[in-house]
Formats: structure tokens, sequence, C-alpha cells
């Protein structure tokens, strides 16, 4: 099979929209785990609150590319303002909402379960309180801070606080944040402490559960919130890299590694009700096998500069945006190859979302391997990972441009791949893998 290559450099701003974690103290030695492994839900599984088993596999594909596009644009110009009386605004990078997957999580003691959405893009991992001055619609009950026996407020002068970044005290000793993301959503409220409990399995097909009670976690408690999120969600995860995120509290723990293995877009439906994405830390996120590949991880955040020239950390690496994006003149030259190898009958995208279709009504397409030249890592994709198909008897590329705006390396790419983070040795690594088996 032909094979066309792509030369690339990965940017180390993880822009996993969607998962979520925080300060873990015992959890190794009050479960004897070295690890631990959580279900990462689609938006379109049958697990996932914002299923719709009506629509069709199409219809799912189209509204996943639109929000790609919305998503995309963020990415492009993402900002989040952390307004303070002192130092006014401080900007990192971060991604609007909603996002492509969901975490199960349950709060406080006793535990109370809710969703909210996996984001690597922020760091601040917070949920809708009682009481609520504004806030938007939910389906689950708020989290009300007085059931609670583990919530407790942080300190105006706590690290907790300064971590936060950007934090204000208004109202005596209550540390409090203002999160603004480029798409007008905001979360307003106190930062506070609580218990967080994941449900942890050991394999795809295992049905026994370990709950993980994690004490201490450092999150917001939002009284003032709004935007573009549905009321099938509580609020964010955050996975990124300040220290404030689930990821650095759980530093001791995890030694700063995560990893995810995504089954294919169109297993997240209701023929597979079981399949679903797996996401790990700690020992149980190596990535290991004689197909494993790594590249290193670029950081182009405001808390450090990137690494060697321009030309390195030209594309994120992103699960919530399900499209690839790339450089015009790159994709361009991308299409005239595949148009070259391709044989078949090429036909126009009705909706205008796709550059390059083709008629796949009477036989299927075989497109070539597309492999993706990162440094020191050749990752070559299958074509279930570069086409698919968007309506009936229309099969299209899912690799599109992004005119003169950066790259983004979406979730359809990142599929049947063991994606490994380390941002202690800031690399990440990739393994093809059965998703469905992992």
């Amino acid at each position: 099979m032909a094979k066309v290559f792509l030369l690339l450099s990965i940017l180390a701003f993880l822009a996993f929209s969607q998962l979520a974690f925080v300060s873990c103290r015992k959890a190794e030695t009050s479960h004897g785990l070295d690890g631990f492994t959580l279900d990462l839900i689609h938006r379109d599984s049958p697990l996932s609150p914002y299923s719709n088993p009506s629509i069709t596999r199409s219809q799912r594909l189209h509204d996943a590319s639109h929000r790609s596009f919305s998503r995309a644009s963020f990415l492009r110009k993402a900002s989040v303002h952390c307004t303070t009386p002192s130092n006014g605004s401080i900007q990192s990078n971060i991604i609007p909402v909603p996002g492509e997957y969901l975490m199960k999580i349950a709060i406080g003691m006793p535990p109370r379960e809710t969703f909210a959405i996996a984001d690597t893009g922020s760091d601040l991992t917070w949920i809708q309180c009682k009481p609520c001055t504004e806030c938007f619609n939910q389906s689950l009950p708020l989290f009300d801070t007085r059931k609670s026996s583990t919530y407790k407020t942080v300190g105006c002068h706590s690290k907790a606080c300064q971590n936060v970044g950007g934090a204000s005290c208004v109202r005596k000793d209550v540390c409090e944040y203002e999160m603004r993301y480029g798409d007008s959503s905001h979360s307003i409220g106190d930062v506070a402490s609580e218990t967080f409990t994941f449900a942890s399995t050991t394999t795809s097909k295992a049905k026994k559960v370990h709950h993980i009670s994690i004490p201490n976690v450092i999150f917001g408690c939002g009284h003032d919130n709004g935007g573009t999120f549905n009321n099938r969600t509580s609020g964010i995860v955050g996975l990124g890299g300040s220290k404030i995120s689930i990821i650095k509290q759980l530093d001791k723990q995890i030694k700063g590694r995560f990893s995810y293995c995504l089954i294919p877009l169109n297993l997240s439906s209701s023929s597979h009700p079981n399949s679903t994405s797996k996401i790990h830390f700690g020992r149980k996120a190596v990535v290991s096998g004689p197909k494993v590949v790594t590249t290193p991880i670029i950081r182009k955040g405001p808390e450090t500069s990137s690494a060697g020239n321009g030309n390195l950390g030209n594309i994120i690496i992103d699960s919530g945006t399900t499209l690839t994006f790339l450089p015009e003149k790159l994709y361009n030259k991308l299409e005239s190859t595949l148009v070259k190898t391709i044989k078949e009958t090429r036909k126009e995208d009705p909706l205008e979302e796709f550059g390059l279709c083709y008629d796949s009504e009477k036989h299927a397409v075989n497109p070539p391997k597309i492999v993706f030249h990162f440094t020191d890592a050749d990752i070559e994709l299958l074509p279930e990972n570069t086409f698919a198909e968007v309506d009936e008897g229309l099969t299209c590329l899912t690799i599109i441009s992004a005119g003169l705006n950066g790259a983004i390396y979406g979730n359809l790419a990142q599929a049947n791949f063991h994606i490994g983070y380390d941002l202690v040795n800031h690399k990440i690594s990739f393994m093809p893998t059965d998703c469905t088996k992992h």
C-alpha cells in the first residue's frame, strides 16, 4: 500500500480537552495501587449523558466536525483571563467548552456522582455549587457543600491559593477564583479542598472496580457560572500543566505520567455499548513495546519557553478536536499527493466541510497510509484514522486545511494508539494498539 509522508513537530501544549484529577495523598498506599485506570467517556457513547441514540453515525460525525471548527478557532487564539486587583489580567492556554470526552467523578463525603468535561487545556478543576447566584442549568443536583464532611475553603495566604494564579480575596480569608474562557464562558467561586472519588478498573473488560478516594483535592466551587455549558455537565476537570492541575497535585503518586487509549469514533455507539476509551495514571500509564515511538514535548505556555527553533512545536495534540488541521500549504501538498494516488471518483461534500471526498456508494475507497514525521518518531496512520464515511456513499479525508493558522492533531488520528505523556521528561509516546482490548 502506498504511503504519504508529512513532516511536523509536536507542540507541548496538551489540549486533551477533557479530563480531571487532583491532590492524591494516600491513594497508592490505602488501595495498594501503583496506578489507576478510569473510563474516558466520549460524548456520543451510550454511557454519556449527551448520548442521542436516534441520530445516525454520519450525523454524529458532522456534529463532531462542527465542534472541531469551533474548538480549532479558539485553540489558535486560546486564552483565559484570571483577574486580580494587583496584577491585572494574566493569560494561559485554554480551550472552550464543550469537549469531546467526559469523566464520571464523585465529590465529597459521602460521595455524590456527577459528570465533568475532561480537559488537558485547563488547570483548575471546578464544579457548580450551592448556593448559586447565577448558574447554567444542569440535570444532576448541584453540589451542596453543607452535606459533605470533608469540604473546606482555602485561605487567602495559603500556597494553594497562590497556585491558582490570579486568585483574589474579596471577603475575609476565603480564596476566590475567576475563570473567563475564550468563548465568553465563565466560572467564579471559592477555592476549596475536598475528597474526590474515582472508579478504577484494571482492564477494558474487567468488571471489578476499585473506588479510589483522594483527599484534599484543590478545586473551584463555582457560585456564578455561565456561557456555552449545557445541562449534562457540572464543570471541568483540569489536566493542564500548572501546579493546580490534578496531574501536578498527584505528582508524587503518578510522577507526571498519564496515558490514554481512544476507541474509534464509530465504536462510540449503541452497537458497542460496553466499549469505552481509557485513561491511565502512574505506572499504568507507561507505554512500552517494540512498536513504541517517542518524540519531545515542546512547551509553549506562559510558564515555559519553547525549545529549539521556530520550526519545532508546530502542532497541538488535542483529543477534544475530532478532525486534524494542517497549515494551508502543507494541506494542499497532501491533498495533491492523495489525488494522484487514489484512483476513485471524486465527489463534492454538499456541506462544504471536507476538502477531499470520494464516491463510495458502490465500493469502499482504498486510501493510502499517511505517515506523520515527528521529531524522532514516525506515526503511521491507517485509513480509518484519516478517512471516514461522512454520509451515505460519501467518504472524505478527515484532515483539513487550517488556512494560515497552526496545526491540530485530532482524536480520529489518535484512535487505536496508546498515547503516553511523561511531563517530567517532556516527552510523548505512541504505540499502535487495539484500544477495545486495552
